[in-house]
């Protein structure tokens, strides 16, 4: 064997093996991994979470609106009695004539939060002795008849009482926020004829809370409510029943309202 052919006989693998190569680099290439790739598996192994969490809320909330459904009250229905009292110079001048009365509804939007309207009137009279300044020359004031009417629009928000114990779950405390509107009427009995009634309105505000005792429960209960209640009267200022000679008399209508009604509530 000549040394041209022992050169072909070596050389022959070696070429071989550089005319595969190229194809074996791209089958190594073929089945290299992906990064982006697995970073998109990734993703899609738990799927979309922000639409993970927003099917959690709707399904939480669905579940809320049919226990709501089920067990919750939806109106309700009030008739009550009770007292309202004045403090400042208005509660040193005041009688107050009860009872006061109560009449209005409740529309629940969840097991916490409602939504309560109504009316509430009560009757008051006091007495001057003495002559004033809104009276010269007329003799004293006398007696004076008040009537006093408001309207009020309330949220209501019950408080959560599963963690307490069974008595005060019951009773469904609740706190409360009004917006009042007051019309006041005054009426001169011993200047009837000579002096007109003096009337006006003002708004105000009611804060304070109340319970629902169930009687039958869902269907109806013995409510309490609790009001402190700051009111712009018309006659707030008034300087009509200040005294001219130092004698009985006040130099004005200031001061707080206080409200405490017992009503009888039925539900649907």
């Amino acid at each position: 064997m000549t040394q041209s052919q022992i050169k072909k006989i070596f050389l022959l693998p070696f070429f071989a093996s550089l005319l595969l190569l190229p194809s074996l680099a791209q089958a190594q290439v073929g089945v290299a991994v992906d990064p982006f790739a697995v970073e998109e598996d990734d993703l899609n192994i738990g799927g979309d979470i922000f639409s993970d969490f927003n099917e959690d809320i709707e399904s939480a909330q669905i579940a809320e609106d049919e226990r709501f459904y089920r067990y919750g009250r939806f109106f309700s229905f009030q008739i009550g009695l009770g007292v309202t009292t004045f403090d400042g110079n208005r509660g040193a001048a005041y009688e107050d004539n009860p009872p006061t009365y109560n009449i209005g509804i409740n529309y629940f939007m969840d097991f916490r939060n409602s939504f309560a309207m109504g009316f509430e009137y009560s009757k008051h009279n006091f007495v001057l002795e003495d002559e004033t300044f809104g009276f010269q020359g007329q003799g004293a004031v006398g007696l004076v008849d008040v009537s006093m009417l408001r309207i009020y629009f309330a949220p209501r928000y019950y408080i959560d009482t599963a963690d307490l114990g069974t008595a005060i779950t019951y009773s469904n405390p609740y706190l409360t926020a009004r917006l009042e509107y007051w019309y006041v009427n005054n009426k001169f009995r011993d200047q009837d004829g000579v002096v007109p009634d003096d009337s006006g309105g003002g708004l105000g505000v009611g804060l304070g809370g109340g319970f629902e005792f169930p009687i039958k429960i869902k269907e109806s209960y013995l409510g309490v409510e609790v009001l402190w209640h700051s009111v712009s009267f018309h006659d707030k200022f008034t300087q009509n029943y200040r005294s001219v000679n130092g004698g009985q008399g006040y130099d004005d209508l200031s001061g707080n309202a206080y409200s405490v009604i017992v009503s009888y509530v039925i539900n649907w």
